[in-house]
Order: structure tokens, then C-alpha cells, then sequence
């Protein structure tokens, strides 16, 4: 049981230490051909928007709101699949193969 509770522990340590980490992984992701671009970190908050100078005019603003959308929708979505990998990379190992335990809600 102590050895159980021991690794519990390290998994908890583990899963600390990569959230951390996260918050440091940026990803980036485009929509419209590459007219909008968004970058979101793992804590999925958006940290940098770029917009093509051509879709700030007047009749295209209903364009780049959905441009927008997609692509921070996109980023968010590539930043939860990152994050699963690295948590899965950080505590392989850690817990036995359990048919139906899935960690990466914990995060």
C-alpha cells in the first residue's frame, strides 16, 4: 500500500511539473489560407493574433470574425492533442496499463 500511495505521489509530481510546462509550449494554427493566424499556450489562452491587412476593411469584417474563430478553435484543439502527449511522455511508466483509465482529463 505505501508503495502505491508512493507512486501516486510521483504521478502527481509528474503531472504538476508537465502542466508547468505547458504553459510554455506555444502552438499555432491558421485559418483562410493563412489570412488569420492564432497562437495559444497549453493554459489555452491566445497569446498572439495575426490578420492580413486585407481583411480589415469594412465589408469583410463578418469574414474575419469566422477566420478568427477557426483559428483559435484550431490552435486550442492542436494544444489539447500536445498536451496529452506530453502528459502521456511524462508519466509513462508511472501507472500499469489499465484498460479504460484515462488521465488526460486531469489537467
Amino acid at each position: 500500500m505505501m508503495k502505491m500511495l508512493g507512486k501516486m505521489k510521483e504521478i502527481q509530481s509528474k503531472m504538476k511539473e508537465t502542466q508547468e510546462g505547458l504553459a510554455k509550449v506555444t502552438i499555432s494554427a491558421e485559418s483562410g489560407a493563412g489570412l488569420v493566424k492564432a497562437t495559444v499556450n497549453g493554459k489555452k489562452q491566445v497569446v498572439s493574433l495575426d490578420i492580413d491587412p486585407s481583411l480589415l476593411k469594412q465589408e469583410e469584417l463578418t469574414i474575419l470574425k469566422d477566420l478568427l474563430i477557426a483559428a483559435i478553435n484550431k490552435a486550442l484543439e492542436e494544444m489539447d492533442v500536445k498536451a496529452k502527449e506530453e502528459m502521456k511522455k511524462n508519466t509513462a511508466g508511472l501507472l500499469p496499463n489499465i484498460p479504460g483509465l484515462d488521465l488526460s482529463n486531469l489537467f
